[in-house]
């Protein structure tokens, strides 16, 4: 066979594309089975909304389509960084695609930034660009939850309700927001050279070998993970701020630290701990922080699983048709 003969690269094509098409058909099926599994978690989010203030369910409904622009803001400013830039209406679907991967194989965000690789691929951005993206936005999302772990943590002490046990779990998550960040960078200098001898298969020499073709002064420009940092943590926020509007909506005043800092805490043994969605375990540290602060039990309940309508089940809904259209095309 010629050496230029298109046969391998050929070949190379049709077996992504061959991956491409189940691992979409198995985000899709996933998506149905997580549904169907919780069909009672959203029949009881219809029945909250049928009795909640409209006007407060708008606002939450914004609160969490800003987040999405701003998750979708931080893969604009590194393409343009890097020189790749596309609009945001293109970015914003790949936000919640990856979102929805994220939510249906739980894996870390490590199924969403397999599959975010893929479609800014699709639209014609370099792997060595999108790859740069995935970094600093991990990067940027471990900075903002520090940030908001400390900030929740000092509203616990100024209320007079911190202990032992959210002290523990805040100092596991910063423990974790340092480690995994210095570990990818220190990765992405070394290569897999820095693997013990048992890790360095091929398909994780290869996943490193990605890793290494992120432009290293991209993943370090300090002012640009700033700016990735703060828009993370504008993220923090307005879910916190979707939380306390569900409260609004259902007729309970509460103050901003509450909200806060009940979300926080569920965020923070949701990412710590093995459970798909973190479903109960969400719910339940958020319902056990809200009383801490001095909300209701049947509110803080209430309030949780409206708020995760708006945050899981209809982003849920919304990234099963746009992995379908993906498939599709």
């Amino acid at each position: 066979m010629p050496r230029n003969s298109p046969e391998p690269t050929k070949a190379k094509d049709s077996t992504q594309s061959s991956w491409r098409r189940w691992l979409l058909a198995a985000l899709i099926i996933g998506g149905l089975i997580v549904g169907a599994l919780h069909w009672g978690d959203v029949k009881k989010f219809a029945e909250l909304t049928a009795k909640a203030r409209p006007a407060w369910l708008a606002a939450a409904l914004l609160l969490q389509v800003s987040t999405y622009v701003s998750l979708s803001a931080q893969w604009w400013l590194v393409l343009r960084k890097a020189g790749s830039g596309r609009p945001m209406l293109r970015l914003l679907p790949l936000t919640i695609t990856k979102l929805f991967a994220d939510q249906v194989v739980p894996t870390a965000g490590m199924s969403g930034n397999v599959l975010l690789v893929d479609r800014l691929k699709s639209i014609g951005v370099p792997r060595e660009h999108a790859m740069a993206a995935i970094i600093l936005a991990i990067l940027a999302y471990y900075l903002s939850y520090a940030a908001g772990t400390v900030i929740a943590v000092a509203m616990l002490a100024l209320r007079g309700k911190l202990s032992l046990l959210p002290l523990a779990v805040a100092a596991l998550l910063l423990t974790v927001a340092t480690a995994i960040p210095a570990a990818i960078l220190w990765l992405r200098d070394k290569g897999d050279d820095a693997l013990p001898g048992w890790l360095r298969r091929e398909s994780v020499r290869e996943m490193f070998e990605m890793v290494g073709e992120a432009p290293r002064e991209l993943v370090r420009d300090p002012r640009l993970i700033i700016k990735l940092g703060l828009l993370n943590f504008a993220v923090f926020v307005a879910d916190a701020a979707t939380l306390l509007v569900c409260l609004f909506a259902l007729g309970v005043h509460a103050p901003f630290d509450a909200a806060f800092v009940g979300f926080t805490m569920a965020a923070i043994v949701t990412l710590l701990g093995a459970v798909p969605l973190g479903l109960g375990s969400f719910e339940a540290t958020s319902i056990a922080t809200l009383r801490l602060m001095g909300v209701p039990f049947e509110a803080a309940l209430s309030a949780t699983l409206l708020y995760r309508g708006f945050a899981l089940w209809l982003p849920l809904a919304l990234g099963a048709v746009l992995t379908r259209r993906a498939m599709r095309q």
